[in-house]
């Protein structure tokens, strides 16, 4: 009766060490890609994040800096070159001269409202775009859409979108680089014009045209 009862315990146990010795390995889960995988990481300065804003930063919040990011470049682009060009090129108003950070407030008042309506306007369009609606039971602030690449508001009257999802991601990182460089400009005549009171171009001798 014992050599029976050892005889299947030792079977048991063999067969227990026997199925330890195939059980699959937990695989370490894969490090996140840098920024979720957006664009913006294939430059000369790699991953670059010193101040640590992603650090700890869920999908959602990264993608909603880069929708902020991507944003305040548009802006900042056409600021610098409205910096360039109004300041010395004025044909829908007098251009009394002047730094451009003084002239939003010589406008006609009329024009107070009508700018504010159209800005209004373009960032209803850009959260009716990206945005959840707030009345959806598993909305939270600021949530953006699953489906929704930041960025992409669908804008695209001359057809410059690729197709090919490789070429879209190279356009997508040449805007990203050159609204960095238009927040550092847009920054810069801002800082010049405050400091010196004068335009860029008077500031470096240019005559107005």
């Amino acid at each position: 009766m014992l050599s029976i009862v050892s005889v299947q315990s030792t079977a048991f146990a063999g067969s227990a060490m026997g199925s330890s010795k195939v059980a699959p390995q937990m695989k370490a889960p894969a490090q996140a890609e840098f920024a979720y995988g957006l664009p913006g990481g294939d430059n000369i300065l790699g991953e670059f994040d010193p101040a640590g804003f992603m650090a700890g930063k869920s999908k959602l919040e990264v993608y909603r800096l880069r929708e902020a990011e991507l944003a305040h470049g548009r802006v900042s682009m056409l600021a610098a070159v409205g910096f360039l060009v109004q300041e010395k090129f004025h044909p829908l108003f007098s251009g009394d001269g002047g730094p451009a950070i003084d002239q939003f407030a010589k406008l006609p008042v009329i024009m107070w409202p009508l700018i504010t309506i159209f800005i209004g306007g373009c960032e209803s369009l850009r959260i009716s775009k990206g945005w959840s609606n707030p009345n959806e039971p598993e909305h939270v602030f600021q949530k953006l859409l699953d489906n929704y690449v930041p960025g992409d508001i669908g804008f695209d009257p001359l057809g410059l979108k690729p197709t090919d999802p490789a070429e879209f991601r190279i356009m997508q990182t040449k805007e990203l680089q050159n609204g960095r460089l238009g927040m550092l400009a847009a920054a810069g005549f801002l800082a010049q014009e405050a400091v010196s009171d004068t335009t860029w171009g008077t500031y470096w001798g240019l005559p107005d045209l």
